[in-house]
């Protein structure tokens, strides 16, 4: 699943960014990469709910269904808690993207009529790698390698996103992955469903059926259409986190 984007900062956003630094991966005068946990408030676009135009307003990455009235409540749903009638732990949801094939199935199927776009400009995901230990034994836990992975047409970009108006709170699509995102995400094979220029502003339209939104939840974008590079594993802390990195344990990517 995808819990780290990017986007490019004006100077504005970066000066406001800077206020609440701590909950931001990384940020420079000229990026910002989030990650999902952290729960930030990112902006989407939707259509306003009174006026029908579009617009771009603030939200919190991270999806919480109308029946969460407390922050209290927040973080049961999202980090889990003991059951005070069996004692047992009940696991907590990680909301920050849905499954595009079982929107009809779950929680998200109140918000099938609240739907936005969420812009981006970059994107990232791990490689799982089997590696040869000390031992020369392949290792139980598999290497995990970054990749930042990009458009190829320049320009900001759009994850299809759901939001509830009850909460403030986000998510966005996965869909199954294209041959490139196969290769890096190759743990879960997903990748985001990002909609190009025609189909994000049929995305918000008001109009559309059931099958319409099943149609664009599972949008692929082709291989051709991406590019990848690998970076450090601690590419979070580099001054350049988007320098390239070279790793003899990890195949090549094939396009």
């Amino acid at each position: 699943m995808c819990y780290y984007y990017g986007r490019k900062v004006t100077r504005d956003e970066y000066n406001r960014l800077k206020e609440v630094e701590k909950k931001i991966a990384h940020l420079d005068e000229h990026l910002a990469i989030f990650k999902g946990f952290d729960y930030n408030d990112l902006p989407v676009l939707r259509l306003n709910p009174t006026t029908g135009e579009k617009e771009r307003v603030e939200m919190e990455w991270g999806y919480l269904p109308s029946w969460i009235k407390t922050k209290e409540e927040a973080t049961r749903f999202r980090n889990g808690y003991k059951s005070e009638k069996t004692g047992k732990w009940v696991k907590g949801y990680t909301t920050l993207n849905f499954v595009s094939e079982q929107v009809q199935e779950r929680m998200f199927k109140e918000s099938l009529g609240t739907r936005c776009l969420v812009p981006f400009d970059i994107f990232y995901e791990w490689m799982h790698v089997q590696v040869v230990g000390k031992s020369g034994k392949l290792l139980k836990t598999p290497e995990k390698f970054p990749y930042l992975i990009e458009m190829v047409e320049p320009g900001e970009h759009y994850f299809a996103g759901l939001y509830t108006r009850f909460t403030n709170t986000f998510t966005f699509a996965t869909t199954v992955a294209n041959s490139l995102m196969m290769q890096i995400h190759n743990s879960k094979e997903r990748m985001p469903t990002i909609l190009p220029g025609d189909l994000h502003q049929e995305w918000l339209s008001p109009d559309l059926s059931v099958d319409d939104i099943m149609d664009l939840c599972n949008y692929q974008t082709a291989t051709a259409q991406m590019k990848a590079t690998p970076l450090d594993k601690d590419f979070l802390k580099k001054e350049n986190p988007h320098e390239r990195t070279i790793y003899t344990e990890a195949p090549a990517l094939v396009y």
